[in-house]
């Protein structure tokens, strides 16, 4: 077997994650990848077992990637609006500068590989994002919640906001660019909305 050449795997990650955000998960072949990257077949085979086993390690690789920039500077220790506000920071940050990436995992949580890439890869971020939310409620910042009920007000509203950004339009239409301004003043609702 062939060692594996950094630069080539690197392309094929980059043009992988392209192609699945472009036509789905359905439409992905091996074939058209290669032909993507200007490589023959083979030459992917050498890097992975099959298209299963691509996907999974692209996705598990770039799913901790993300993971580790959505944590820098964060301080679970932090008050809730340090920690949460840095949390925006990061998150915003992390998908604006990485647009590939961020619409590649998204379609990931509603696959077949949602299970495995998630399941294995974001325990560390659940870790120290759960340590968080406790400190916050021992410190009677927040009221105890369900962990989705927490996400969905949390976050949501900044994943809504970055995904007009990227379509370029908001609801009916409108053309839509991500500002400063719109994220902050958004922050500061849902900093209220958490906040005993």
């Amino acid at each position: 077997m062939r060692a594996r050449d950094l630069n080539k795997v690197e392309l094929v990650k980059q043009k992988a994650m392209e192609l699945l955000v472009k036509i789905g998960f359905e439409g992905f072949t091996m074939n058209r990848l290669a032909k993507e990257c200007k490589i023959s077949v083979a030459t992917l085979y050498i890097y992975y077992k099959d298209k299963d086993d691509l996907i999974l390690q692209v996705a598990m690789e770039e799913a901790e990637r993300m993971s580790n920039i959505m944590l820098e500077n964060f301080d679970p220790e932090a008050s809730f609006a340090a920690g949460l506000k840095q949390q925006w920071k990061n998150r915003a940050k992390c998908m604006l500068e990485n647009p590939i990436s961020a619409q590649f995992l998204e379609q990931l949580r509603t696959s077949t590989y949602q299970e495995q890439v998630y399941g294995t890869i974001v325990n560390n971020f659940k870790v120290t994002l759960g340590k968080f939310m406790t400190n916050a409620i021992n410190r009677g910042e927040i009221n105890p919640m369900q962990l989705e009920v927490y996400w969905s007000v949390a976050f949501a509203p900044l994943y809504n906001l970055v995904r007009f950004h990227f379509e370029g339009r908001s609801i009916g239409g409108k053309p839509f660019i991500l500002t400063e301004k719109a994220l902050w003043e958004t922050f500061e609702l849902v900093l209220k909305a958490l906040k005993k």
